[in-house]
């Protein structure tokens, strides 16, 4: 073997123990980081302000993953531009599972097709775990002179453009079940985005906005309290909270279903198993008697168990549903 070829041969070498050797202390670094987790505060961003009900969950997650894991799990509310300063900080952080997000299903599916964000959320999150699924309740300042859908229907229909509504932001699902139910029923009323359903609720009790489409899980106490009247559920099926409750469906749009779900995401290339450490404790969670009885005096509900491949399946099923919806109606923000 001649001395060139020798000399060659030695630098291969060289260069595979170094590759090697990267990929060793690559793996030893990703060991110790999900043996570990968590060592230090993770933080729950969410898109919204205190009080609404994506808050609500997120405080109780935190609290309840604090108990179980022994490490602070802080709440971090990242309001304003319907999500997408809290999107965007989430896909930028680090990779390592101490920042995650709280995500709307309708605001995340929709964030990409809406052009809200310059990633596509399918790549840019790990879908961690769906938390809790929820019907939207189709609510009315207690004023607002209609008590049925059959009722709004009409009254939109002749005064087109005077109805307000309001939303948690454009591309949240309380905007987003409203177009869908501006759409189905042929209605013309105008859209009040708020940075989150709470300082949305305060100008709807006041009488300054008329309807609001939102969470059961926000807006029961108002419902319950006379703050707000309610007409229809949104879900498929009447809710066992609202059991007098019709759907939007029953009572005059056939084959309408807009339901809602808070879920957990990570950054792209968070560890598997840190992801499915969370995971894992998030679903313990979800199963417990007295979180369960919460849920369901609120109107909501457990989502059913689910690991992060079937969650990310079914996010993707739902981001291409509003893809076709968009691309079908011709609608754009």
């Amino acid at each position: 073997m001649g001395v060139r070829k020798i000399h060659n041969y030695w630098n291969k070498l060289i260069f595979i123990a170094v590759i090697l050797s990267v990929a060793v202390s690559a793996h030893a670094q990703v060991t110790q980081l999900t043996s570990n987790y968590p060592s230090k505060p993770v933080r729950l961003i969410v898109p919204n302000t205190p009080g609404g009900g994506i808050d609500i969950t997120a405080r109780l997650v935190a609290q309840k993953l604090a108990e179980r894991f022994g490490r602070p799990f802080v709440v971090d509310n990242r309001a304003g531009a319907g999500g997408i300063i809290a999107m965007e900080l989430v896909a930028r952080a680090n990779p390592d599972g101490y920042t995650l997000l709280v995500g709307t299903g309708t605001t995340m599916a929709t964030a990409t097709a809406l052009k809200k964000v310059d990633f596509d959320t399918r790549n840019a999150y790990v879908p961690v775990v769906e938390m809790i699924s929820q019907p939207y309740l189709l609510t009315v300042a207690p004023a607002f002179p209609v008590a049925t859908v059959e009722e709004l229907i009409a009254y939109a229909k002749s005064r087109p453009g005077t109805i307000n509504y309001a939303s948690s932001g454009v591309g949240s699902g309380s905007h987003m079940g409203l177009e869908l139910f501006k759409y189905t029923a042929g209605v013309d009323m105008v859209h009040v985005p708020y940075k989150g359903l709470a300082p949305a609720m305060i100008d709807v009790t006041g009488g300054q906005i008329q309807l609001l489409f939102g969470a059961a899980i926000t807006l029961a106490p108002f419902v319950k309290s006379g703050r707000l009247k309610a007409l229809a559920v949104g879900s498929a099926r009447r809710s066992p909270s609202y059991p007098d409750l019709p759907t939007i469906a029953e009572s005059g749009l056939p084959g309408f279903e807009r339901s809602n779900s808070y879920s957990l995401f990570a950054t792209a290339a968070t560890p598997a198993a840190v992801v499915a450490s969370v995971n894992r404790e998030v679903g313990a969670i979800f199963k417990l008697p007295e979180v369960q009885d919460k849920l369901a005096a609120e109107g909501a509900e457990a989502a059913a168990p689910n690991s992060p491949a079937e969650f990310k399946v079914k996010y993707a099923a739902e981001v291409a549903v509003w893809e076709k919806f968009f691309k079908t109606t011709g609608i754009k923000f």
